[in-house]
């Protein structure tokens, strides 16, 4: 991605990797923004916004759609975003949309991944 490009979808997942439904957050974010191209979507900065670091605000007001992907209900990713004073297109729950179990950071197969992957290619829409 070019430094003044910003892609048309900014993607903000909790890639919180104690437990898997956070891990696959950021696998198939990663997968999805392989194959759609960075400059459709990309993974934004979640402790940029956090932390209000003036080019992740700034990228984020130039996206032209904002998704969250929460992996369980705690809805940390929506929640940062709804406090930096933005509103997602779509937020998406792996737990609560996709009915994904919570487990350990490293149990999940090769259909949790694509479950993921689904939901948010759907929200891409």
């Amino acid at each position: 991605m070019a430094e003044n490009k910003v892609p048309r979808n900014a993607l903000f997942v909790c890639f919180g990797c104690l437990s898997n439904v956070g891990t696959l957050t950021g696998l198939a974010g990663l997968e999805i923004v392989r194959q759609v191209g960075p400059q459709n979507t990309s993974i934004f900065c979640l402790g940029g916004l956090a932390t209000e670091v003036p080019t992740v605000l700034e990228k984020t007001r130039a996206a032209e759609r904002i998704i969250t992907v929460d992996g369980c209900p705690m809805n940390c990713a929506l929640k940062i975003v709804e406090r930096a004073g933005f509103t997602p297109d779509r937020a998406i729950n792996l737990v609560q949309d996709c009915g994904l179990k919570k487990g350990p950071p490293l149990e999940y197969g090769d259909q949790d991944v694509q479950t993921a992957k689904a939901a948010i290619q759907d929200a891409l829409l």
